[in-house]
Parts: structure tokens; C-alpha cells; sequence
């Protein structure tokens, strides 16, 4: 009801207007209003024509107030429909009427109603009407009266009502509105790559038609509508190109107006050209005939044809033709593009070539366009390749900057047009520039054009090829899948023939544009295009344009001459660079280009790593430079200033510029674990190509190494270790690439590459033994049934390598270097080992047959690794190899060292398998203990698992204990004394360390298939050396003559030495009996083996080394002691050592003097030891044997000893030997009778008597002696064995001793007599009484002597002790008879007659002694009176009275 309100209220003012004037007019109004109140909605008064007529009226009136309310007031109606169709006609008559009024207002008034009754139900449908309202417009529009406003009214007015006829067009043909409309020109953005995007994104909707090509649509038969625009159509085609309309209501029309009318149609009413056949003929034969036309270039243009706006609409009507209906009309856009091109080349005004290329441009950057001209004219043979020459148009603009004079200028302003751009910021001159300068901008703006034309197309490629990628017609390169190249699908046809089009061109003319630019802006662009073509090269997989890119790419990197070019600059003395150069040899400096470069290149590395394959070698050249740059101490960044001094200059920007380089550089590589396996192959392959190249060239023309070239090397070798280091996972494929390469360079002739490639198959074979795979496995291997054969066989390649370098090099230090790899290996992964050992063990018993010193000790020390600390780890039945690889080492002559050390870890074997894991064989134990003796022949039984070992069982356990025997028996012959004497000594180690775990079986095998044989063989080589002396080791000279290291007297024969090494056999047999005596008597024919070890005593003794006979002796001598005393030792076995002793004692004369004294001694301490410890087992006839062999000691002594030193009083050795032992000689309780013999023997060593009545007398007592025994001690001469008679009977001469040994044996005998037994103690008086008074008698011939003073108180002691005992008793024993009490004393009485009268107590000279040793002599005298005196007289003793009477 708001609309009736403000009707009426029109109406008021009309009617208030019109008062005065017209008053029918106000009548008129007023009726309106009394009628308007009857009605209730705009429908009636569409009806009644009451209020409609009034307003016409007032229009009639041709008044400006009127008029404007009249028509205000239909322009009301109209829009709420409150008009009839049938006033269509009045309502334009009255409009009609309005446009020739001069009222601006009026008229503006008039077009406004125009528009309204266009866009409302009252749009004229007949051509009449149309052609009458558009026909209002255009004359107000033509009218040369119109002011400004009116004329833009108007022409906006047309434009509209153009728009509103063609949409109802659309509707009427039933077409599908918008769907093929392109708008507006698409405005630009920052950067090409946006506007890409946005082309892409605003043209989606064309896609479908523009493929299909829209015949399917097209019609012939048009509707009243489609009709009217048609004519339209035509007459506007018509005033466009110069000519009449025949339906407008207009003569003639500026033809800008009308192109721009024309370019409007054409650009948002596609879909009528698409659909209906009539439009389409129209455009074909009339619009592109009046393009063409306004195209051609080869004539003069006058008035508004050849000014540039309307030269713009031409090329603008030209565009939507090409972007919209080159499907259609595939002949004229050829035409039209053709002649585009061909403009570029012509010599034109800047402002027409500048609108040509952004033409141009927009193509470029229209995917959708470019592919669409690309299908229909390139693709097409029949047809001309438009896109091609469209792109060489553009590089052709590019490379015209060369031949300007102003190239440098142009360069900077396109620079700074890209820089605008890319802040958003429109590039603009100075309101006072030159006329230059404009051109300089003109051109500038001309080339930015060319280069984002040229950026269009690789990004539009790099779209479509997206797009491929999408929809699954191509591998995105990032899948996981190996890549395969099918180029089956529309788009990745369409692609690659893009790419193998424009390719070379696009290249030449974005590197020429690169090379001359410095500005950040353009050189990130162009970048990016870089990137974009050459990620989807990679994609389509085009080989040549990738690399191509790629090159070029390259060389804006990084550029470091070469060795060539260093000299040639600076021998150069033309050059204007030759200060620099002097400088230059080493100095990098990296531009911002070059780091933004770099960049790049780095993006398009990770994006297309998987499909680079060969290509890989054009970036590791590039990245291997970087690396060289990076690690130069010279290289720079441009920022920096030379001309600010060092110290005062920041480097945290190109440090900060080096260390992202640094950083990209690494994550390339790093990201290989993502790589597909293939793409990681091509890889390796390019940086081992990389490799090559660098190592065909090491040597520059001076012959020393290239640094460059060296540093590529090291950088593709480093750069295959990261990569394996990344791929740990997967190792198994890429192994053979790694290190093939590495062994390779290992050959190299130069020494650096080799130490490189030594060091680098370290690294490499170290991270995988490292890897988690191994650690898991190590870690499972207690638990793993199976054997895991892929594990297997990736750890027998990881090794192999080392053998492989091992045996197919001739140089020293790469078998040094692989031999030092194995070493670090074996230290740090040894324990993960499991299948390979056999490979490393056989590598190393090779070594060991070396002549080289070096290579020998690091083989030992791999060897010394596995022993010590892998035996744990390695499988059992590699076991039987490492002993058979340690006995390798042990018999090699290179190194002594090694030797004796390889013996001492055949030890560490032996210990590790007497302590390792042995099944249990509990038949075999229950057979080996049927004796009962468990605890000495305890065999091993341990049968858990040890350290993931599968356990050994008894029979491979003994398998291998008899191959460390074998292999130190054998060693036990080697010639070097040092070795065999360390396998002498480890051997009988072994057996006494570990004998008691040995079973009878094993000891028996032992005892005679190496023991006893190895000691025959040390005697046989003893006895058949050579005597000759040895000269040591020469040291130099002096004087002309060698001078040798001393070598001691003890050892500088090959005899002396054989000799030391039998007396440790010796040694080492005494330590298995001591041990094991008790154990090994069980075994089968032990007692042979005993008779052969004495019968080797005895032999020794007749042809042996006193050391050797010594050892001997100690071997039989420890047996005896270690086991007598606990009853261990049977008593043929102590009958057979006193037999041994005593033949070796009648030996003993065929060693010289001291040597033979040396056996005696040791035989008569031995004897005295045997005798303490095995005592209880001697009977009579043993122990007579005993005294036996010391009667025989002494009497060798005596024979062998030197004249003059019995004479000169000297005691020999022998001698006080025999003084030592016998207080330990003394019989047992049980051989109590044995006192009698003892004692008699050593009184036979007292001086002899020279009287003879004396000599008979002794003979006399000696003989009547047994009479004075009780009847329940005596004994017959049978009853003796090996009686008094043997011991004394023999060479009596040769047993007068001297007086030296009588002094000496004196006490000793007075001590012995006085611990005897009572009865054998008062049998032996009268002899031990005489025998003292033998010495007294020496007082007369040598009064100065000792022994008769000896004697003297020997015989008071013994006289004291019997006082003493009588004293105690109280009276004689009743247990001795009197005629032997009666005897002693006469011999008593005898001796004091002797001493004291007789011989003794003759006058000597007085010069004969010295006053002290008179006093001395007279103190002893009174000493003696004194006890026969005060002890004797004094007691009551049972002597006779006849006795008493001779005793003083």
C-alpha cells in the first residue's frame, strides 16, 4: 500500500503543478486521485488506463517540472507493473518526444525510463518497438548537442539494453546462461604463477565444451527473440565496421563505440555463437572478416582505426574470439594468431607491439587456452604450430635486448617492473621523465611482457602436467612404486608434446634473461619457471629437455675454474682481470643469484628424485662444487665488500647463507630413505659416475693432484655413505653400487683416493654391522630356531669386500687398510658376526703366510680380537678353523712376537672350550669313573647354553683339545728356541691347568701321542745340534769389522738351546706328576711310560747337559716328594728313583768337575728330601741303598776333585752336601739296627791310625762287636743287605778322606751318635771313642789342626751325656751287659792315655804355636782333666778298678 501512498502523493504535486497553466492537467490529477483510492493493488490499475493517461498528459505538456513527474511517475508504474503492454507504444512515442528536448535532465530522465522498461515485462518484443527504444538511446548518444553525462548515459544505457536483449536471447533459445560466458579480461596478479592458477581456476567451466567443441548444441531455427538480436547483431557488426544499420534507428555510429558494443557480446554471450547456427555465421563472416580487417597492418589508418584504444578493442574482440571459438573457428584463429605473431617481428610502434604481447601473455598464462590452441594447431599436422611460433614470437622480443643501445637500462626497468610487481606495488615513470626514459620503460615493459609469456607456458606445462598427474594418467614422482613412463592419456600426450615443442626455445630465452638480470624479483621468477619445466620434464620423463634445464640451471649455481682456466688467467698479460686473478685460486663468491639457484636446483632435486635417474650427475657436479665452496676457507658471499677491511667485515650473513646451503646439501641425501629403491640406485650410480669422471682427470698437467678434482671425489664418497648410512633398511640392493665403487677407487694409483676409499668401506661396512637389523638379530639369537638366510647372506656381503680387496690388490697399504678395517670391525660389531666367520678366519690364515711385518701384525691383531673376546660369539664349528688360524700365526717366521703370543691365545681357546657349553654324555661319564675316583678324573659337565653357542658335545670338545695339542707339540720342534719353549711351557700348562676335567681316555692320548713324544723329540734334537757357537745379531760395524750382539755362553749354541727347551719338558712333566701321579697310575701301561722317563734320567746322565740331567733329576725327585708323604706313591716306584740315583751317580765322572759336583749335590739333597718324606716306606735294604749311594757320592768327589784343593784343606761341595743331610739321615724307630751302619760309615771317613798294633786292635773290637750285642738285636751279615762289607770294601784307597771333611764331620757325628738308640748307641761307643781318638792323635803331626781339638770335645760331650744317663738311672742299664760297659771304659782309659801322654803329650818346639793358642790348648787339656775328673772320678761309675787306675 506504500506504492498507492506515494502514487497519490505524485499526484498531489502533479496536480499543484499544473494549477495555474494546465488546468486539465490538474483536473486530470484529481480525477486520478479519487480513482486511485477505488484500487487496491498495481494489477487494476494496470487495468484502468484513467492513471496512466494523466501522466502521459503531463508529459505532453513538454514542461521540464511536469515532465520530470510525469515520467518519474511511469517509471513507477512500470516497475511495479502497473502498466498494460498495449501502452508499449504510446509510452516510446512519448519518450521519443522527451529525447529532442534540450533539457539535460530530461533526457536523462528518458534513458533512465528506457532502461527501466527493458528490464521490466514490457521489454519490446517486436522489432519495431526494440529497434525504436534502442533508436532513443543512440540519438542521444549521436546527438552532438548532448552534454558529456547524457552521451555516457546513453552509451551505458545501450550497452545495458544490449546486455537485457541477449540474456533474454539466452532465455528464449533455452541455452544455458553463463555457462560458456568467459567475463571480463582476467586482471593480473604478483606473479605469473597466480595468474596461472586463476585462469586455471576461471576457465574450469569451459573445459568440457571446449574439448567436445560444442557441435552436439547447434541449432538453426530461431526464435522472435533470437531473432531480434540477431539484427541487432548484424547492425552493430555493421557500424563497427564503418558501414549503416538497416534496423537501427541510427546512420552511422562511432565505431569504437560499436567494436566495443561488438567485444562485449563476444566476450559474455558465447553461447549463442556456441548454439545457434545464425549467430555463429554472423561471427564467422562478418565480425572476423571486420577483425581481420582491422588487423592488417600494411596500410594507413586514419582517424579513430588507427588510434590505440581502438586498436586494443580489435586485439581485445580478437582474444575472446581465440580463447572462446578457436574450436569453431579453427581457420580464422589460425589467421588472427598468425598475424599476432607477425606483428611482434614487424617495426611498429612500441604502444601496438606492447598490445600485441599482452595479448599474447594472456594466452600464455591461460592454461586452458594454451592447450586448447596446442590441440587444435600444433597437434594438428594440417594445421600451423601457433604455440610455437607464439613462443618463439616471445623469445624473439626477449632477445632483441642484445642489439639495443640501451640493453642495460631496458634490463633494470624490467628488474624493477618484476620488483613492482611482486610487492603489489604498479611500476610507474616520473611525471618529469625524459622522452629516454619512456622509451627505455616502453621497451622495458615490452620485454616483461615477452618473459611472462615465456613463464606462462612452462607453468601452464607444469599445470597440465599436474593435472595429468591427478586425474592418473601419469606417476606422481613422489609414489612409492619404480616409475613407469605411459603416456596413454589425453593430457600426457598433450604434455609431452608441449614440452618436446617449446622446450629449447623457452631455454634459450629464460637463460638469456637470467644470465643479464640481477634483480631479486625476476630472478625468483624465472627460477620458479625453471622449476616448474623442469619438474614436469621429469614427470614426462623428457630426458633431453631435463637435462637441458637442468645444465642451465647449473651453470647460475656456482662456478669454480678449473685448474686450465687459473693459469690461463693468470698468464694471460692482456687481461683486464688480472689483478683478480692473482687472487683467485682459491676464492668462491657466491651471488644472490647463486644461492637462489642453488635453491631451486635443491627443490627440484627432492621433488623429482625419483625420476632423475641419469640426469642425477648434472646436479651432483653442481652440489659437488657446493661442497667445495662450503669447505673453502676463501669463499664468500657478494655482500661482502673487498674494500672493507677483513677485520671489520660480517660474515654471519654468508655464514648463515653457507650453513643453509650446507644444510640442504645434507637433507638431500638424508631424504634417499624415502626414495624409491630404483631412484636410490640412479643415485649411487651418478655420484660413482661423478666419481669416474673426477678420477680420469686427478692428475692436472704439473702432476699433482686437482683439488677440485679430489674434492669431488670425496664429496661423491661421502655422499654414498650418507646414503648408506639412510638406507640401512634396505641395504641388501644398494650394497654392491657402495661398495663396488669404493673397491675400485681402492686402486687407484693415487694414494689419497686410496686412504679415501679405505676409510669410506670402514664407515660403510661399520654402519650396517651397526644397523638395527643386526641388533635386533643379536639380540633374538638365542631364540632363532632357523637360520634367518637373508641375515645370512646380507652379512657374508657386507664382509666379503675386505677379502675381495684382501686378495685382488698387489699394494701394501690397501691390504694394510683392509686388514685394518677388518680389525675395527671385528673390535666394535665382532659380537653381531654369526655366518661370516668362516670368511674372516680363512682371510686371516692367509695373512699369516705374508712376508710383509705390517700386514702380518694386523692380521694378529684381528686374530687376537676373536680370541680374546669373540670366541663366545662365534659358531662351534668355526672353532676347529680359529685354532688352526692361531697355530698359523704361531709357526710363522715373519714376527717372533706374534708367535709367542699366537701360543698364549691357544691357551684362551683351550680354556674357553674346557669352560664352554658341553652336552653331557652321562654313558660316557658313568665308564670314565668305574675306578670311583671322581674327584680326580672329573671330566667337564656343563650343559647349559653359553653366550647363544650352540653347545659342544664330548667328542667335538676332545676334537678340538687334540688340535691345540697337535698344534703345540709341533710347535714344541720349531726351530726358533723362543716359540718352541712358550708351546713347551703352555702345553703342560694346559694339561695341568685343566688336566683334572681330562678323561683317562683323553690322558692316555695325551701321555703317548704327545707328551712323551715331544719328549723324545727335544732329546733327539739335544743330542744331534750343532755345537757351534752363534753370532748375534749384527749391530754395525767398527773399524771394517761387524759388530754382533753378545749372546750369554749359556745359550750360543743350537745345542744349548734344544737343551733349555728339554729341561721345561722336564718341567712340565714333574708338574703333570705331581698333580696328577695318583690319576695317571691307573692308566694303561703308565708304568712303561715311568721306565721310559727313566731310562731318559739315565741317559741323560751318561750324554746330557748337567741342566738337562738336573731337570731330570728335579722331574723324579718332585714325583717322590709331592705324593710319599700321603701313600701316593707305590713302593717300586721309590725303589726305581734310588736306582736311577745311583747309576747317574756312577755316571756322574763323564761331566766336568763342576758339573758333576752340581749333580751330586743335587742327587744327595734329593736323597735326604726323599728320605724325610718317605721314610716310613724304607726297610733295610732301602736304606743300606741309601748310604750306599752316599758312600758313592763322596767317592766320585773325591776321584774327580782337583789335587790341590783336597790339599789345601778346602771341603768339597759333594762333601758338605752329605755334612747337611745327615742329621736327616737318622733310621727310624723300625730300622734302629740301620744306627750301627751309619755310624761305621762315617767313622771311615776319620783319619786312620799308623800304629799297628792300634790297626789291629780296631780290627779286634770290630770284630767282637756283635758279641756285645743282646741276643734280641743281633743280626747276621746275610741278614744285612748290601752289607758293611759293599760299603767299605771298594777302593779304600781312593776313600781316605782329607782332614778338612774329618774336622767337618766330627760334630756331626758326635750329634748323630748321641740321638742313636741306647743299644746301638753303647754297641758303637768303643768305635766312636777310637775313631775320636784317631783325630786326637793328629795332635803330634799338626798341632796347629782343629780336628784333634774337635775330637777332644766330642769325646767330653760323650763322656758327660753317658755320666749324666747313669746319674738319671742310677747306675748302668740293665739292658747292656757288663763285658761291654768294661770295654767302653777301657777305651776310655786309652784315649786319656793317649791324649794326654803318650802321643799327643810329646814336647813340641815352642816356636810351633802362638801364646794364644798355647793358652787355648792348655784351656781344652784342662777342660778334659776337669771331666774325667770332676764327672768321671767323681760319679760312681762301674769301670774296673785297672780302668780307674790308668785314668787321671
Amino acid at each position: 500500500m506504500a506504492f498507492m501512498a506515494v502514487l497519490e502523493s505524485d499526484l498531489r504535486a502533479l496536480s499543484t503543478e499544473a494549477r495555474r497553466r494546465y488546468p486539465g492537467v490538474k483536473d486530470g490529477a484529481e480525477h486520478a486521485i479519487l480513482k486511485l483510492r477505488t484500487l487496491s493493488n498495481p494489477s487494476e490499475i494496470g487495468h484502468n488506463e484513467d492513471i496512466l493517461r494523466i501522466f502521459l498528459m503531463a508529459c505532453e505538456v513538454k514542461t521540464v517540472k511536469i515532465s520530470v513527474i510525469g515520467l518519474s511517475c511511469l517509471q513507477k508504474l512500470i516497475s511495479h507493473d502497473a502498466v498494460a503492454p498495449s501502452a508499449l507504444k504510446e509510452i516510446l512515442s512519448t519518450l521519443k518526444d522527451h529525447a529532442d528536448m534540450a533539457d539535460e535532465s530530461i533526457q536523462l530522465k528518458t534513458l533512465q525510463t528506457i532502461l527501466i522498461i527493458l528490464q521490466s515485462r514490457l521489454l519490446p518484443e517486436n522489432e519495431d518497438d526494440m529497434a525504436q527504444a534502442l533508436g532513443i538511446c543512440l540519438r542521444l548518444l549521436e546527438n552532438v548537442r548532448s552534454s558529456d553525462s547524457v552521451r555516457n548515459t546513453a552509451a551505458a544505457t545501450f550497452r545495458q539494453a544490449v546486455a537485457l536483449i541477449f540474456d533474454h536471447v539466452v532465455g528464449a533459445e533455452s541455452l544455458p546462461a553463463g555457462k560458456f560466458s568467459s567475463g571480463s579480461q582476467i586482471s593480473r596478479t604478483s606473479s605469473v604463477t597466480g595468474d596461472v592458477n586463476r585462469s586455471i581456476n576461471f576457465s574450469e567451466s569451459l573445459e568440457q565444451d571446449f574439448l567436445s567443441g560444442g557441435s552436439s548444441l547447434m541449432r538453426e531455427n530461431l526464435s522472435k527473440a533470437g531473432k531480434l538480436g540477431l539484427r541487432l547483431l548484424e547492425d552493430l557488426t555493421a557500424l563497427a565496421a564503418g558501414g549503416s544499420a538497416t534496423w537501427l534507428w541510427v546512420s552511422s555510429l562511432p565505431r569504437t563505440f560499436a567494436l566495443d558494443i561488438l567485444e562485449f557480446i563476444l566476450s559474455n554471450y558465447a553461447v549463442m555463437f556456441r548454439a545457434l547456427v545464425s549467430y555463429e555465421q554472423v561471427l564467422r563472416h562478418q565480425i572476423c572478416s571486420l577483425l581481420m580487417t582491422s588487423l592488417r597492418t600494411n596500410a594507413e589508418h586514419e582517424g579513430e582505426v588507427g588510434e590505440p584504444y581502438f586498436r586494443r578493442l580489435v586485439l581485445r574482440s580478437v582474444a575472446h574470439i581465440i580463447r572462446l571459438y578457436s574450436s569453431s573457428l579453427t581457420t580464422e584463429c589460425e589467421v588472427f594468431l598468425s598475424m599476432l605473431v607477425k606483428v611482434t617481428y614487424l617495426d611498429l610502434p612500441l604502444w601496438h607491439r606492447i598490445l600485441v604481447l599482452e595479448l599474447l601473455r594472456g594466452f600464455c598464462v591461460e592454461a586452458r587456452t594454451l592447450r586448447i590452441l596446442f590441440q587444435n594447431f600444433d597437434m594438428n599436422p594440417k594445421n600451423t604450430n601457433i604455440v610455437e611460433n607464439m613462443v618463439k614470437a616471445l623469445a624473439h622480443v626477449v632477445s632483441s635486448v642484445q642489439v639495443q643501445d640501451t640493453s642495460e637500462e631496458s634490463l633494470a626497468a624490467v628488474a624493477g617492473m618484476f620488483s613492482s610487481k611482486a610487492k603489489g606495488v604498479e611500476w610507474s615513470l616520473d611525471n618529469d621523465a625524459s622522452n629516454a626514459a619512456v622509451i627505455v620503460a616502453s621497451e622495458a615493459h615490452a620485454i616483461t611482457l615477452a618473459v611472462e609469456g615465456l613463464l606462462g607456458v612452462v607453468f601452464t606445462v607444469a599445470t597440465l602436467t599436474d593435472e595429468a598427474v591427478d586425474v592418473g594418467e601419469l606417476e606422481s614422482p613422489r609414489c612409492d612404486s619404480d616409475i613407469q613412463a605411459n603416456f596413454l592419456g589425453k593430457t600426457a600426450v598433450l604434455c609431452i608434446s608441449m614440452v618436446d615443442s617449446l622446450w629449447l626455445t623457452t631455454l634459450d630465452a629464460l637463460s638469456f634473461i637470467l644470465s643479464r638480470s640481477q634483480g631479486e624479483a625476476i630472478i625468483l621468477e624465472i627460477l620458479k619457471g625453471y622449476q616448474a619445466f623442469t619438474q614436469a620434464c621429469g614427470v614426462l620423463r623428457a630426458v633431453e629437455p631435463l637435462n637441458s634445464f637442468l645444465a642451465s640451471l647449473c651453470k647460475f649455481t656456482i662456478y669454480i675454474p678449473n685448474e686450465a682456466e687459473k693459469r690461463s688467467g693468470m698468464h694471460s698479460p692482456g687481461s683486464k682481470r688480472s689483478e683478480p686473478l692473482v687472487d683467485q685460486k682459491d676464492s668462491i663468491v657466491l651471488t644472490p643469484k647463486n644461492v637462489q639457484a642453488l635453491r631451486t636446483l635443491f627443490n627440484i632435486a627432492h621433488r623429482l628424485h625419483n625420476v632423475l635417474g641419469p640426469s642425477w650427475v648434472l646436479v651432483l657436479e653442481t652440489l659437488a662444487a657446493l661442497d667445495l665452496a662450503i669447505h673453502s676457507p676463501h669463499a664468500t658471499t657478494q655482500e661482502v665488500s673487498s674494500s672493507v677491511p677483513k677485520l671489520t667485515r660480517d660474515f654471519s650473513g654468508q655464514y648463515s647463507d653457507f650453513h643453509i646451503l650446507s644444510s640442504l646439501n645434507s637433507q638431500l641425501f638424508e631424504s634417499s630413505a624415502l626414495m624409491h629403491i630404483s631412484a636410490v640406485k640412479s643415485l649411487l650410480s651418478a655420484l660413482s659416475q661423478l666419481s669416474h669422471q673426477s678420477m680420469h682427470g686427478t692428475l692436472s698437467s704439473f702432476g699433482q693432484p686437482s683439488s677440485q678434482k679430489i674434492g669431488s671425489i670425496r664429496f661423491s664418497v661421502e655422499r654414498m655413505i650418507s646414503i648408506l648410512v639412510n638406507n640401512l633398511h634396505r641395504v641388501e640392493p644398494l650394497w654392491d653400487l657402495v661398495v663396488g665403487h669404493f673397491l675400485e677407487l681402492a686402486e687407484n694409483s693415487d694414494q689419497h683416493l686410496r686412504n679415501l676409499a679405505l676409510d669410506a668401506l670402514d664407515q660403510s661396512i661399520c654402519a650396517v654391522l651397526g644397523s638395527d637389523q643386526f641388533q635386533v638379530a643379536h639380540s633374538r639369537g638365542n631364540d632363532m630356531e632357523t637360520t634367518p638366510t637373508e641375515l645370512q647372506a646380507l652379512e657374508c656381503v657386507v664382509i666379503s669386500p675386505l677379502r675381495v680387496l684382501y686378495f685382488s690388490t698387489q699394494s701394501i697399504d690397501v691390504r694394510i687398510g683392509s686388514l685394518k678395517i677388518l680389525l675395527h670391525v671385528l673390535e666394535r660389531h665382532g659380537d653381531k658376526l654369526q655366518y661370516s666367520w668362516l670368511d674372516i678366519l680363512e682371510m686371516l690364515r692367509s695373512v699369516s703366510n705374508a712376508s710383509e711385518k705390517d700386514l702380518v701384525t694386523l692380521g694378529f691383531q684381528s686374530l687376537r680380537v676373536i680370541m680374546n673376546d669373540g670366541l663366545s660369539t662365534i659358531p662351534v664349528d668355526c672353532l676347529q678353523v680359529c685354532i688352526d688360524v692361531t697355530g698359523a700365526y704361531s709357526a710363522q717366521k715373519t714376527e717372533l712376537n706374534i708367535s709367542l703370543t699366537a701360543v698364549g691365545l691357544l691357551w684362551t681357546t683351550i680354556d674357553f672350550i674346557a669352560k664352554g657349553p658341553l652336552h653331557e654324555n652321562s654313558e660316557e661319564k658313568e665308564t670314565e669313573q668305574t675306578d670311583g675316583k671322581k674327584g680326580e678324573e672329573g671330566s667337564l659337565n656343563i650343559s647349559s647354553k653359553f653366550n647363544g653357542q650352540s653347545p659342544l658335545n664330548v667328542v667335538d670338545r676332545d676334537k678340538l683339545l687334540f688340535s691345540v695339542f697337535s698344534l703345540l707339540q709341533k710347535l714344541g720342534s720349531d726351530e726358533r728356541p723362543e716359540v718352541r719353549n712358550s708351546a713347551v711351557r703352555t702345553l703342560f700348562q694346559i694339561l695341568g691347568s685343566h688336566g683334572q676335567k681330562l678323561s683317562k681316555s683323553m690322558w692316555e692320548d695325551c701321555l703317548w701321542n704327545y707328551v712323551f713324544p715331544i719328549l723324545d723329540r727335544s732329546s733327539h734334537m739335544a743330542a744331534t745340534s750343532s755345537k757351534d757357537e752363534w753370532q748375534g745379531k749384527e749391530l754395525g760395524t767398527r773399524g771394517g769389522k761387524a759388530v754382533h750382539m753378545l749372546i750369554h755362553h749359556s745359550r750360543n749354541t743350537a745345542q744349548k738351546q734344544w737343551d733349555e727347551t728339554l729341561v721345561l719338558v722336564l718341567g712340565g712333566i714333574a708338574r703333570l706328576l705331581r698333580s696328577f701321579f695318583p690319576f695317571l697310575r691307573s692308566l694303561r701301561n703308565f708304568w712303561s711310560g715311568w721306565e721310559s722317563l727313566l731310562l731318559f734320567v739315565k741317559n741323560s746322565s751318561l750324554n746330557g747337559s748337567k741342566e738337562v740331567t738336573l731337570a731330570a733329576i728335579n722331574c723324579l725327585q718332585t714325583t717322590v716328594l709331592s705324593h710319599s708323604p700321603k701313600g701316593n706313591l707305590p713302593l717300586p716306584y721309590l725303589k726305581s728313583v734310588l736306582d736311577v740315583y745311583e747309576i747317574v751317580l756312577q755316571n756322574s765322572s763323564n761331566y766336568g768337575s763342576n758339573a758333576a759336583g752340581k749333580v751330586r749335590q743335587e742327587i744327595l739333597h734329593g736323597l735326604a728330601e726323599l728320605y724325610v718324606h718317605a721314610q716310613q716306606m724304607f726297610d733295610s735294604a732301602m736304606y743300606t741303598q741309601l748310604l750306599t749311594v752316599m758312600h758313592l757320592a763322596l767317592g766320585q768327589a773325591k776321584i774327580s776333585s782337583d789335587n790341590v784343593e783336597a790339599e789345601s784343606g778346602h771341603v768339597l761341595q759333594e762333601q758338605r752336601s752329605i755334612l747337611e743331610i745327615l742329621p736327616q739321615l737318622c733310621p727310624t724307630e723300625q730300622l734302629s739296627s740301620m744306627w750301627i751302619l751309619l755310624l761305621r760309615e762315617l767313622l771311615r771317613y776319620f783319619p786312620t791310625s799308623h800304629s799297628p798294633s792300634q790297626t789291629e786292635e780296631s780290627e779286634i773290637n770290630k770284630a767282637t762287636s756283635n758279641d756285645l750285642i743282646p741276643e734280641n738285636q743281633k743280626m747276621t751279615r746275610p741278614e744285612i743287605p748290601n752289607g758293611i762289607g759293599f760299603v767299605s770294601s771298594n777302593k779304600t784307597e781312593a776313600l781316605l778322606p782329607s782332614l778338612s771333611f774329618a774336622e767337618k764331620l766330627v760334630p756331626v757325628l758326635v750329634d748323630l751318635f748321641l740321638q742313636a738308640p741306647l743299644v746301638e748307641k753303647y754297641i758303637m761307643f768303643p768305635e766312636v771313642v777310637q775313631g775320636l781318638r784317631r783325630c786326637m792323635t793328629t795332635r803330634r803331626d799338626k798341632p796347629d789342626g782343629a780336628i784333634w781339638r774337635l775330637a777332644v770335645e766330642g769325646f767330653n760331650r760323650i763322656l758327660v751325656d753317658d755320666i749324666s744317663r747313669l746319674g738319671m738311672n742310677s747306675g748302668p742299664d740293665s739292658s747292656i751287659s757288663r763285658p761291654t760297659r768294661i770295654r767302653i771304659w777301657k777305651e776310655v782309659a786309652d784315649v786319656c792315655e793317649i791324649f794326654l801322654v803318650s802321643y799327643c803329650g810329646r814336647a813340641l818346639p815352642s816356636n810351633s804355636l802362638s801364646a794364644v793358642e798355647l793358652v787355648a790348648d792348655e784351656s781344652l787339656e784342662m777342660t778334659f782333666l776337669n771331666v774325667l775328673g770332676d764327672k768321671v772320678l767323681k760319679s760312681q761309675i762301674d769301670a774296673p778298678a785297672d780302668v780307674i787306675f790308668f785314668l787321671p
